[in-house]
């Protein structure tokens, strides 16, 4: 199938024909049906890691309120951010291993394994500093700059083949999204751990035996 064939919706739309944009998420949806055995194994780690960590966050957070924690407003952000982030890009991975995955091919697939190689990492470090601060702040904040560096790179390359092809406004709406989340996800935890983490200790205390 041709990149640019009328499995992509969305070209049509850039030439001023646009269509219902459910129409669009469908046919961008339904490509899901061509995954093998391993985009399916690749698509489930990598999706399940980021809700992994929206669960984690939300079962913490919540845990706490529940028992009284009175946490800053900020904090509830964190999932917030979180859950954008991967429901945007658990939409966005479906392109990425069907209509677009000859485009990855050529490079833009290093790109996207530079930020889960920074932007992982980053959260286990923002997650070190809690008991490690004066020894993983530095890393955290250097691993975060570069997650976004890169997710700026990634999608400069994205814009670039949206004006040059006409692709695909399913795959820009999903990358805002997955940015916006990200972005509004790690500024809230770098606020709160800059703020000594409150209500950490006192959830931790609950926890424990």
């Amino acid at each position: 199938m041709s990149l640019l064939s009328t499995a992509t919706p969305s070209r049509d739309a850039h030439h001023g024909l646009y269509q219902n944009p459910w129409v669009e998420i469908k046919a961008y949806v339904g490509q899901i049906q061509n995954f093998n055995f391993s985009d399916w194994i690749r698509y489930l780690l990598w999706i399940g890691s980021i809700f992994g960590l929206f669960v984690g966050t939300t079962a913490f957070i919540g845990f706490g309120a529940w028992n009284g924690i009175h946490w800053p407003g900020y904090v509830w952000f964190i999932p917030i951010g979180t859950f954008l982030f991967g429901s945007a890009l658990a939409l966005d991975d479906i392109g990425h291993r069907t209509l677009y995955k000859s485009q990855l091919a050529r490079g833009e697939g290093y790109v996207h394994q530079m930020i889960v190689a920074t932007a992982i990492p980053s959260v286990m470090a923002l997650c070190l500093c809690y008991e490690h601060g004066e020894t993983f702040r530095i890393p955290a904040l250097v691993l975060i700059l570069l997650s976004f560096f890169y997710s700026a790179l990634d999608e400069a390359m994205h814009w670039f083949r949206y004006f040059s092809q006409g692709l695909d406004r399913v795959e820009m709406w999903s990358h805002f999204t997955a940015i916006t989340g990200h972005a509004l996800m790690i500024a809230c935890w770098w606020h709160w751990l800059s703020e000594g983490y409150p209500g950490v200790t006192e959830t931790l205390t609950l926890l424990s035996p």
